[in-house]
């Protein structure tokens, strides 16, 4: 039998799960004071549901499910590949969310604040950073139109971050109608938006003459790729100028309202950035969409943006969206590699029982220690030197003497 999980796929020592349960804990407890609520979805989905998710580049991640018994039977000996499956691992929560708001909605508050978190999959290629199934953190608030959807998913995914013990951030903002209305006012066709927009969101790693480089490999009008060239050329972009280029006025004016909200409710905490590359990689955004970077985590450590559709798709009819996920995963990672420690924990000790003890006095003794320490019960070892060395590389910060009364700390000499 093997003994290591599957590729892309991680079992967690105890230090690390304590790191896991402490920054979902205060990421919890961040949005359940904010009003949110949480909710479960099963890990499977109906694998039609999957296919006309707009999910972008995830859709060829999918880690699809075989049909059972005759009906595999079937599909096998019709030969057809695309009937072989009818389920799939759900590849984010946004998907399973838009159904289950579909199929609850009668019982479910409107706006409905809500809470995800829980494990999703994708078929990715292994390498540090990217697992095979991984845990999102998401809030959404489903039902609300208005810009300040936003700008209350933001304050609390950012309060939560700050809760964690963030204090060098950006949110970054852009809008896709209002990133699609420059490139039109720039010459590109509507039916070729997609496409620009994949190799605009490549500005970060290619700079402006790559983009310009790929739009031009791309058939791209050259007086279009030349007029977005010259524009990344300025610099810095100004959000005025940029609506300057569209026909309608309103997208800007929404981004607006909310980056000057989040600003001030910021208080300096952190920054807020308008920022024309950021596109976002999931189809079903229709609005805005929002990043969180962070120099210590090259990169960024959160993400979301308006999805009107995805719950229209269920219901045909339209029901505004918008979602905010924390990088729960990247954060975990980095913050384990720092060595971070918990913040207020409680140290552990090992309560140690001679054989013969009452097993039943030794528990009630370590429910008196629980006032001031983590206490694990546990028999004394034959060679206590060895026991308590094993005890300090595990961790704890003393071992306590049942028969004796004594605490012995590690560390002290």
């Amino acid at each position: 039998m093997k003994i290591n999980p599957l590729k892309g796929m991680k079992d967690y020592l105890p230090a690390e799960q304590r790191l896991r349960d402490y920054v979902q804990g205060r990421i919890l407890e961040t949005y359940r004071a904010s009003g949110f609520e949480r909710i479960a979805t099963p890990l499977l989905e109906d694998m039609e549901n999957l296919d006309k998710s707009e999910g972008g580049e995830n859709l060829n991640l999918i880690f699809k499910v075989l049909k059972r018994g005759e009906k595999l039977d079937a599909a096998l000996a019709a030969g057809s590949e695309k009937a072989l499956s009818d389920m799939g691992l759900r590849y984010d929560l946004t998907l399973p969310l838009s159904r289950y708001y579909a199929a609850n909605r009668d019982k479910l508050p409107t706006p409905f604040k809500v809470i995800q978190t829980d494990r999703v999959f994708r078929a990715e290629r292994p390498q540090k950073g990217r697992l095979r199934e991984f845990v999102q953190c998401d809030i959404d608030i489903v039902g609300d139109a208005s810009p300040n959807a936003e700008i209350e998913l933001i304050d609390v995914t950012a309060r939560a971050l700050l809760a964690i013990g963030f204090t060098d951030f950006t949110v970054n903002l852009n809008d896709r109608r209002l990133l699609r209305g420059m490139l039109e006012g720039m010459g590109f066709a509507p039916e070729t938006l997609d496409s620009v927009c994949i190799t605009f969101d490549k500005l970060d790693k290619v700079g402006p003459d790559g983009v310009a480089a790929e739009l031009a490999e791309k058939g791209c009008p050259a007086t279009a790729v030349a007029a977005l060239r010259a524009f990344l050329g300025q610099g810095a972009a100004d959000l005025s100028a940029v609506a300057a280029l569209c026909a309608d006025k309103a997208p800007a004016a929404a981004l607006r309202q909310v980056m000057d909200a989040v600003t001030a409710l910021a208080g300096g905490a952190y920054k807020v950035s308008y920022c024309p590359s950021l596109v976002r990689g999931q189809g079903y955004y229709t609005g805005m969409v929002f990043e969180v970077v962070c120099p210590a985590f090259s990169g960024a450590v959160a993400g979301g943006g308006r999805y009107d559709n995805m719950v229209g798709k269920f219901l045909g009819q339209p029901v505004p969206a918008v979602g905010f996920s924390i990088g729960f995963e990247r954060i975990c990672s980095v913050l384990l590699d720092q060595g971070f420690a918990i913040p207020a924990e409680k140290q552990k000790l090992a309560l140690l029982y001679a054989p013969g003890a009452d097993f039943a006095a030794v528990l009630k003794k370590a429910a008196e220690l629980r006032q001031a320490y983590l206490v694990t019960v546990l028999p004394q070892g034959k060679k206590a030197g060895k026991q308590l060395a094993a005890l300090e590389s595990q961790g704890f910060a003393a071992a306590a003497f049942f028969e004796t009364g004594e605490i012995k700390r590690f560390g002290q000499t």
